[in-house]
């Protein structure tokens, strides 16, 4: 677009200019030829990615900053969900004991062992899908390009969170089947 400088005075005169070739064998060119002008033209040129690069900036630092203490969230969640599901089979494994000395099934003993853990995962996931939803107006404003509401991502981030956090509840539950059941009868 051309404004005459007549009608509208401005310091700063932007050129654009579009090619297919090398951005510095035009910078070159272009440099030479605003010189032949006028020598004493200050004459700056920058590439399309350098713009946007430092236009973009502040959303790629906060989309690594986001991303960081999420990963810290995750591992804090990890965390304490290993060492809930650790202190709760610890205290029930006399329980355990008695119910495979009595005959049953490890696997039924195994579901009992993670039933109170999954039923908070599930919890807990259903809380974080909301607050996520919630949260998806304030992150589209600070992330570049992030679509709130997007399933994919909700879903894959509660899936993982629930596979994971079952991977972190199932640990200790097996390691408590895998004793002798005598062992865990006796008396201290």
């Amino acid at each position: 677009m051309f404004y005459s400088f007549l009608q509208q005075p401005s310091n700063n005169v932007w050129i654009v200019v579009r090619s297919q070739r090398d951005p510095q064998e035009i910078a070159g060119a272009l440099q030479r030829a605003m010189h032949k002008l006028d020598p004493s033209l200050p004459v700056e040129i920058k590439t399309w990615s350098s713009e946007l690069d430092s236009a973009l900036f502040a959303a790629r630092v906060a989309t690594v900053a986001l991303g960081v203490l999420g990963l810290l969230g995750a591992m804090l969640a990890i965390t304490g969900i290993f060492g809930m599901a650790s202190y709760t089979v610890s205290k029930r494994l006399r329980e355990f004991g008695i119910r495979i000395a009595l005959g049953a099934n490890q696997n039924k003993v195994l579901q009992s062992a993670l039933g109170r853990a999954f039923r908070l995962l599930a919890i807990g996931s259903a809380v974080g899908m909301i607050l996520g939803v919630l949260a998806t107006r304030l992150l589209s404003y600070i992330v570049y390009q992030a679509s709130p509401k997007d399933p994919i991502v909700l879903g894959s981030v509660i899936f993982t969170m629930l596979f994971v956090g079952m991977v972190a509840t199932l640990i200790p539950a097996r390691r408590a089947l895998a004793v002798d059941p005598m062992i865990l009868l006796r008396d201290e």
